[in-house]
This record gives structure tokens, sequence and C-alpha cells, in this order.
């Protein structure tokens, strides 16, 4: 359900975690009951049975389908299988809906107070709503949305679960939910609301390991909960450690205000798990690299994932969009204001890695211009506005990388870096350096402490927020940079904090990073196009020196000039071009026909940089600099 404009009011999370004694036997008995046998996870598969309340007659129950913080309908609906319902020991014949999928029907009998329901969760494809699987031979990730069935257009606040799980033998776990009792491998937990289950999602592994951060007195608990393949990637420098530590300080320095009682960094450490980060309220869910601590190239590609999802809790979960603050998760979500949602946010965890020191102001400086250069080449934007790919999350979300660069990806994320950057700088210039984005972060997303809640907005909050902050024509701004199609990227921030985005044949650092650990080459701002490690073009841009000689995605480079490819050679002949006339000659492969294209191109390596503008204010360094000492 979209929600109509909510200025003021607030819509409070039930948590049902409260004083945490027992719960009374009236609640147990009107709760869903929920065991998840977690023992067969190596095997990539989650076994769970239900007790659900209900009365004789039909009745429909719903799996969950619009999963929050993936703005889209990823339940992951063709995982669940092994379905099988009974009441009083007897089997019931269910039937799922002709037209929702994630809908099933079923009679229940006559002094039936409850069904019984089994099934099971295959994770091999479903790593909390992205690609690749949830679990490894010694760890795992359990969404609970991937395991429960609830009542038909019931409000998921007023749903109430007793969740418990089994874990494989040995296994330590790390979650955000309250733990009522401890036997071996069985962990039972506090009753909480469906809201509140789906939000706090549960890690385990053999090799585990806990860091509590911390924090002043009277602050919220803050822990760290690690597992990974190998005991050696659950180490951390001391100066990574001091890293997170301030992290803690500078979001609370930024946002004045802490919306949860106690908050956990969940972070799996793998390469045979799916990558991804996913906010909750009072935890964060990332998997990155099994090395990420300890590799130097893929610490830097990683720094902003946690300070990115623990930024989420104020903008994203306490502060959300209007069309992403849904009754219950078979409701569509609207993702128009995700520029603010996952834009903001992505500025912020790239300012919050700096300012804590998980990167460096350099390397947040190539980050930038890498991010900038991509989005000023992005050929799609002639046509397609920013605000749309917001709207079209559902059907950009898993789509390959062909042909990216026209059709445009999920680009409200980066663009939206490169907006709310060019907002801080007009509020530092408005105000003569007495105010700045961060005013608009403590006003919008600060408020009163205290447990999770929801509080919605609407474009004209957002104008208004940033009004009390510094008056300006925010709305025809804001319109223009996400309504609007453009040639080119909104660079308005880099410029008017007093750098210039450059192009030489130095390395930019991050993307040198990137192309080590990913395995490809990035020749976008020379020839015009990315390759990976066997040759295959991965993205060709629109317009560009390959498109004109007729290169598109797919096809596979062979040779260059008459020798064998590799990117040193295609490098050299680059060089070897520049200043010429001579073209640049690629054979390649196309559905086992060779050909080969002339690419005219005499400019050389271009890699991004920023680079300063003599006699101009450097206002990036007032942004670089920590809020906390």
């Amino acid at each position: 359900m979209r929600l109509p404009r909510l200025d003021v009011l607030c819509l409070s999370v039930a948590l049902g975690l409260g004083v945490l004694g027992p719960a009374s036997p009236r609640v147990v008995a009107q709760s869903i009951q929920l065991h998840v046998d977690l023992t067969d996870a190596p095997r990539n598969i989650y076994h769970a049975k239900l007790i659900i309340p209900a009365k004789p007659g039909a009745m429909t129950l719903v799996f969950p389908k619009w999963i929050p913080g993936n703005h889209r309908p990823s339940g992951p609906i063709a995982a669940l299988t092994g379905i099988r319902m009974e009441a009083a020991g007897k089997p019931l014949v269910w039937q799922r809906d002709d037209v929702d999928m994630y809908a099933f029907h079923v009679i229940v009998p006559e002094a039936a107070g409850a069904i019984d329901v089994s099934l099971d969760a295959i994770t091999s494809d479903d790593s909390a709503g992205a690609g690749g699987p949830a679990a490894s031979s010694n760890l795992l990730d359990l969404n609970w949305n991937a395991v429960v069935l609830y009542p038909q257009g019931a409000a998921s606040d007023a749903v109430q679960f007793v969740p418990s799980v089994e874990l494989p033998a040995g296994w330590k776990f790390g979650t955000a939910l309250v733990s009522t009792h401890v036997s071996g491998d069985e962990v039972e937990f506090a009753p909480v609301s469906l809201t509140t289950l789906v939000d706090s999602p549960l890690i385990a592994g053999l090799h585990y390991r806990r860091i509590d951060l911390p924090t002043a007195p009277g602050m919220p608990a803050h822990e760290m909960d690690l597992v990974a393949d190998s005991e050696a990637d659950l180490e951390m420098k001391p100066e990574d450690l001091a890293a997170y530590e301030k992290l803690v300080a500078e979001t609370g320095a930024l946002f004045g205000a802490r919306h949860y009682r106690q908050y956990h960094f969940l972070y799996t450490l793998s390469d045979q798990v799916g990558g991804h980060g996913l906010e909750h309220h009072e935890s964060n869910d990332s998997a990155a690299a099994e090395r990420t601590l300890l590799d130097p190239d893929l610490h830097l590609l990683y720094a902003d994932l946690i300070p990115h999802e623990f930024a989420h809790s104020w903008n994203g979960k306490y502060r959300r969009p209007a069309g992403l603050a849904t009754r219950n998760y078979q409701e569509p979500m609207i993702g128009d204001l995700l520029w603010l949602y996952e834009g903001l946010t992505d500025y912020l965890g790239n300012l919050l890695a700096e300012r804590s020191g998980l990167t460096s102001p350099e390397q947040y400086r190539e980050a930038l211009a890498s991010t900038a250069a991509s989005l000023d080449h992005r050929s799609g934007r002639s046509w397609r506005p920013l605000e749309d790919t917001a709207r079209s999350v559902q059907s950009l979300r898993m789509m390959g990388s062909q042909w990216s660069d026209w059709r445009r990806s999920l680009d409200y994320y980066p663009e939206g870096q490169l907006i709310w950057l060019e907002v801080d700088a007009i509020i530092r210039q408005q105000t003569h350096g007495k105010r700045s984005l961060d005013d608009f972060c403590r006003g919008f997303e600060g408020g009163q402490s205290g447990p999770p809640m929801v509080v919605p907005y609407t474009f004209d909050d957002i104008v208004r927020a940033l009004n009390d902050v510094a008056p300006y024509d925010w709305a025809s701004l804001l319109r223009d940079r996400v309504g609007s199609t453009s040639t080119h990227a909104p660079l308005g921030g880099i410029e008017r904090d007093g750098w210039k985005l450059v192009y030489n044949d130095h390395p930019n650092a991050f993307t040198m990073a990137a192309e080590k650990v990913w395995k490809f080459e990035d020749f976008s701002y020379s020839l015009g196009f990315t390759i990976d490690k066997d040759g295959k073009l991965d993205d060709v841009i629109v317009g560009s020196p390959a498109y004109q000689s007729g290169l598109g995605p797919g096809m596979k480079l062979i040779a260059v000039n008459g020798r064998k490819w590799t990117p040193s050679v295609l490098h050299a002949a680059i060089k070897a071009a520049q200043g010429t006339a001579a073209p640049i000659d690629l054979l390649v492969e196309n559905a086992q026909f060779f050909q080969t294209y002339s690419i005219l191109y005499h400019e050389g390596d271009k890699n991004p940089h920023l680079e300063r503008v003599s006699g101009e204010p450097d206002l990036l360094n007032y942004l670089l600099t920590p809020l906390t000492k």
C-alpha cells in the first residue's frame, strides 16, 4: 500500500522485546512458532517448521515477496520447496493461487486451532536477495523471509513469531535477536513481530569472532560478529579495529541520535557465498571476499560496505520514502526516491569510511574520480533520467553487464553520491562555511534516540528540511538532477569543492585495485570498453571509438595488430597509435565467426583523477575532516 503523505506521523515498529523477561503464555499461544533446522546449511538447504494459529475454514498463507532493502519483489519463491501442511496429525491439501505465486490456499478443518507447516528453502542462489549461495561448508547467512509464511492481509507489525534454530555442530552465531535459551546447538529467541524477524538476519559459522566495540556511557552496545571460512581470515589489524570504533563515534556526531537499542555488525568473509550488503535497523548483513581484512586491494574496494549499511539505520530504516514504507511484504514498493534512500547513503558510506580512517583522503578522491568518470561517460543518460533507474529497480537489479552503459543500471546509487556532494557544496557556499549537509543529516535523520521506528517522508519533506538548513531553490535543483536527461554527469559538487575531473595515463588507484581483484581491464575512457581476463568484452560505450568501429558486448578479443591479445599488448598499441593516423586493428570472435575491426583512436591511455583548481577554496578538505577527535 502506498501511504498517504505523512509529514509528522511516525509508524512505530512493534519489536516485541521490551523488557527481556519470559513471554506470557498468551503471547506465545497467539504467535507463529518457527523452528529452522540449519544443519544442512553446507548443502545449501534450510528446513523449517511452523505452527500457525488458525480458525476452521478457508485460509490463505503468503510468502514474503517485497523484501526491504532489495526494493523489488525478490522473495525467493522459486527456492521454496518441500511444502507440507497438516492439522492434528492429518495432511491437508493446499493449492497455490493461480495468479499470485506467493499465496497458498488451504482449508482448516473443524476443531483445529493451528496448522503445522514444513518447508525447505534452497539457498544456493539467494544470498540476501543477491546472487550466489547463502552458505558454505563452514558458515551460513539466514534471512528469515526465506523460511516463513504468514496470514494474507496481515500487517507485518501485527504478526508475532517465536523463532528458534538448530545450528550445525559447534557453530557460533550472531544476530540482533535476543536469545532466551541456548542448549548445545539449539537456540531459542524472544518473541518478535514479523517486521523485526525479517529485519534481524542471523549469521553463523565454525570460525566465528565477536568484537565488542567500546562506546561512551549510556550509549547502546555495538558488537561485530564475524564469520569466515578460516580462522586466519578473521584477523583484524589494530588500525581497522580503531577505525570501526571511530565509525561508531562519527555516526553519533553526524546524526546526533541512535534508533536502536543495540547494534550488530554482521560480517561474512568468504569467497564461497554471494557478496552483498543489506541494511537493518539494529544490524547490517554484509558479505565480502574472504581476505578483505588482509589484502590491501580488497580492503579498499570493500571499505565503504559496513559504513554504507550502518548509515542505513538512519537513512532508509528510520527515515524512509513513503512509497517504501509498506504495511507488509506483499504490497508493492515504489522507489522513486531511492536517489535519497540509496544515493545519500552511497555518499555517506564513502564519507564515513574516510572520516573513520578506513580509507585515506587520496583513496576517497580516486574512488570519487572513478565514479564521476563512469557516470560522465554513461551514454544511456541521454534518454533515461536518473529517477527512472530508481522506478525500474525491479527490472534493472539483476541484469548483466552487456549494454549496461546504454541501458543504465542502478545509477541512483553512484549518481546520488554526486548529487548530494553538490548539495553539500551549495550549503557551504550559501552559509559561508557555517553549515553543511551534516546539518541536514542531523535534522532530517537524527531526531530522538530510542527503539527502531519508521518515519516516512515525501519529496516536499526533503525540500523543506534542506531549506531549514540553507534557503535555496532545492526543488528545482533536485527535480533537474533526477528528472531530466543530460549528456554529462552532475559534476557541480566536485567543481564547487575546488576540484576538477581530469584524465591522464597514470592509473587510477581505485580502478587498478578493482581490475586486479575482479580480473578485468578498463579501457572505458580511451577505446570505450571493459574486457574480462579471457578477452570477452563486458560492455561497450555507445558512441565510443570501439562502438563506432562495430564492436559490441559479448564479442571476444583474439589479437591486437596481429599479436595475441593481452592487456599489456593492447596498452602498448594504444600508446603506439598516439599522435599518429594509424588505426588499432582488433581481431575479434563473434559467435564462432572472426572479423578484424579497425579503431581510429590516437589520444593514448586515459584514467580519471581529481585535480585541484588553482585559486579556488578546497571545500572537499573540510568535507573529509572527521567530526570527532
